[in-house]
């Protein structure tokens, strides 16, 4: 494996008592048909190559039990693979395979999953779009747009997202804008078991078509803890959101993973792990579903079981025997795989669908005592779980439970000599949804006005305190606590501690927080104290509060998370130094410095104003050589405004940044160089403040623009920007 190898020599087939042969991740194109001698062979890894297709004679290993062809350009299979009587798994995932012989299709142990089934063939048009001759486009921070013409490009955003326009997507030139936004609950709504992988990607205009698919790689937090589960990039229309075709890369250089799809509109697009999904279309003829995730659940249509063609999803929810001893602390509790079907059509079946269940861990036909196996029925958003063992007809055999449904919900088999098994469940599902997290706040060590605040899940906290380490201290983190995906808390500094309460971020007090998973939740920001620190420290703290619940949280959850000492999450301990005195300090900090007046940038993007920097000034600290010498002042004038302000770091600071914003004024792009230069110097923090100021800036132009008439406007527009 991982050698670079492009083709096999013939006498492979020779080694006939081989049984186990990896040649993962190489660069083969083809097969020699001699493969098919390793008759005694029973795994065989191919996945990583570049085969586009496998020859016929590997059917002749009748010894194989695992053939993993996975991430490979595979346009067709040999049908012949379905029939090889050993073999229990094909992986097939992330080809190019648009059609597959049945007799593989239906096989439970084939995995298809990331091949575009059903689509037709590109166009020749397309394929020439990939030549090298291509316009490409490399966008820096600062840029919000660009253009795209009838012979189309390829374009590469500061954040990592790359578009490809083939020729003849845009008939005429089109200024696409775009800009990246942190994820709202409020209109981001996340289906159960569902991870955020990604911030939300807004293209504009919105709802513009195009002549050919354009195709869009974003990156994602790759979801390494998430186990049986499938990355999609989501897509909202306005109304509401839906998953597209999405297929996994890995970039060769970076090893980051970007998620890929194509799409005929823009709109706001995102990327989610969700529980994996297989779908099948029902006809009256009936049909066979099983999942991909557990080949041992499957769902039986009988003829006539409907009149018209509907379409059917599966997904499945494994829980371990583990987990659900931890959550009931009774290790007679034991759970199948949850089970979630659902349809596109709103009627009852016609027949009874018959539906099999493995029976839960170490229960078997032979020890089954069937007074404690009960079968749940919940609904789609978990908050009931009904016991339907009394109305349906339970089947079993050595491993399996069969029954039949007419409408479909969540199914859950449980086993245990509990009698109210209903609350036990709910309580258990509540908790599969859940996170264990740890508040930390850490100060920086050249500067300990600058707090970062982070909410951390459990396993993540150590490698995250040990990359910060160098350049922060602080207190251990808080104790676990749980939060759901999406759910809403703050952070307010208490006992002398403040904060600006002009960020955008700050309600009522306190810094608002979006928990997701898989993202940072990390601000840095600057505080500052009332107390004279003069003659002595100030000793505050910093504590975290549960914010709004978001909609999809079980009714209990959210009732005992009501009432004044249920929002308190955590305290972690804030300490700022006493100020050392400074020779010849004035009443304020600032007084004796004059500020021209100044309006960095334009209206439409939005200005920085004198104030604007005012207020970035007091966040620098002592960051701010780096900072100017990354905004492109020499190291002459760093050292004269060191010299003409010995002693006085306000006035250092305050120099150097009215220093290079009057060079800058008249630069349209100073705005931008200088979140550039923050972002340089380590200083995200600041970085994000100004970025925000701007978005201000802009909406408000918009807004203006708008309400004297200059701006035509569109419903989908409207919409997108009611719910921002």
């Amino acid at each position: 494996m991982k050698n670079q190898l492009k083709d096999l020599p013939q006498s492979i087939g020779e080694l006939a008592l081989l049984q186990d042969l990896d040649l993962s991740e190489n660069a083969l194109e083809f097969l020699p048909e001699e493969v098919g001698n390793l008759h005694n062979c029973t795994e065989l890894d191919l996945s990583g190559n570049r085969l586009s297709s496998i020859p016929d004679s590997l059917a002749n290993l009748k010894s194989l039990r695992r053939l993993h062809l996975h991430s490979n350009l595979l346009v067709t299979v040999p049908a012949s693979l379905a029939s090889l009587p050993n073999l229990s798994r094909l992986d097939l995932q992330n080809n190019c395979l648009r059609a597959v012989p049945p007799e593989i299709q239906t096989s439970p142990f084939v995995h298809l999953r990331g091949n575009p089934l059903g689509e037709t063939e590109p166009s020749p048009q397309a394929d020439e779009s990939s030549a090298r001759g291509l316009r490409r486009l490399f966008l820096g921070s600062g840029e919000d747009s660009f253009t795209v013409t009838s012979e189309g490009c390829k374009v590469v955003l500061a954040c990592g997202i790359h578009f490809y326009f083939p020729p003849g997507a845009a008939s005429d030139p089109l200024r696409i804008y775009f800009r990246t936004l942190a994820p709202d609950p409020q209109w981001v709504k996340l289906r159960h078991h569902d991870v955020l992988l990604s911030r939300v990607l807004e293209l504009q205009p919105h709802g513009v078509k195009f002549q050919q698919e354009v195709q869009i790689w974003m990156p994602y937090a790759s979801p390494q803890t998430l186990h049986q589960r499938e990355v999609v990039v989501r897509t909202f229309s306005g109304q509401s959101w839906s998953d597209l075709r999405t297929r996994v890369e890995q970039k060769r250089k970076s090893k980051k993973h970007v998620a890929h799809c194509s799409v005929l509109h823009f709109s706001w697009f995102l990327v989610v792990s969700r529980l994996v999904q297989n779908e099948c279309k029902v006809p009256t003829e009936g049909t066979l579903l099983f999942s991909s995730v557990d080949p041992n659940i499957k769902v039986t249509f009988p003829p006539g079981v409907t009149e018209e063609t509907r379409s059917v999803k599966l997904q499945v929810l494994p829980v371990s025997a583990e987990e659900i001893e931890e959550i009931t602390a009774n290790a007679e509790c034991r759970a199948s795989p949850l089970l979630c079907l659902s349809q596109d059509s709103l009627v009852d079946f016609l027949r009874p669908v018959r539906i099999q269940l493995p029976l839960p861990p170490g229960v078997t036909g032979l020890n089954l005592d069937r007074s404690r196996l009960h079968l749940l029925h919940g609904d789609l958003e978990g908050q009931t779980w009904d016991d339907i063992t009394s109305q349906v007809v339970l089947q079993f055999t050595h491993l399996y439970a069969v029954f039949e449904v007419t409408h479909f919900s969540w199914y859950w088999l449980w086993y245990t000599t509990k009698t109210y098994i209903g609350g036990i469940a709910k309580k258990v599902y509540e908790r599969l949804r859940m996170y264990q997290v740890n508040f930390i706040a850490l100060q920086r060590k050249k500067d300990p006005e600058q707090v970062l605040l982070q909410c951390v899940p459990k396993h993540k906290v150590d490698p995250v305190l040990k990359k910060l380490q160098d350049r922060y201290r602080g207190p251990e983190p808080s104790d676990m606590v749980e939060m759901f995906e999406g759910e809403q808390f703050f952070a307010a500094f208490e006992r002398g501690i403040s904060i600006d309460m002009d960020r955008p971020d700050c309600v009522d007090g306190r810094l608002s927080f979006i928990f997701y998973s898989h993202l940072k939740n990390m601000k840095e920001i600057y505080v500052t104290s009332p107390v004279d620190r003069k003659g002595q420290a100030v000793k505050g703290q910093v504590s975290f509060y549960r914010g709004g619940v978001p909609e999809s949280i079980p009714e209990d959850a959210s009732r005992r998370r009501k009432g004044p000492d249920s929002l308190w999450l955590a305290t972690l301990p804030i300490k700022l130094p006493r100020l050392k005195p400074r020779w010849g300090e004035n009443p304020g900090p600032l007084n004796g410095f004059s500020f021209p007046p100044l309006n960095l940038g334009n209206a439409e993007t939005g200005y920085l104003t004198q104030a604007n920097l005012l207020s970035i000034a007091r966040r620098v600290g002592a960051d701010w050589q780096t900072i100017g010498l990354n905004l492109g002042l020499t190291y002459q004038q760093i050292e004269r405004i060191g010299y003409n302000n010995r002693e006085d770091l306000d006035k250092q600071i305050l120099d150097m940044l009215f220093s290079w914003a009057q060079q800058n004024s008249e630069d349209p792009d100073c705005v931008s160089k200088l979140i550039t230069a923050m972002k340089e110097s380590g200083r995200q923090d600041i970085a994000d403040e100004v970025e925000t100021i701007i978005e201000l800036g802009r909406q408000k132009y918009r807004k203006s623009i708008r309400r004297v008439g200059l701006e035509q406007e569109s419903s989908t527009e409207d919409s997108a920007i009611a719910m921002m």
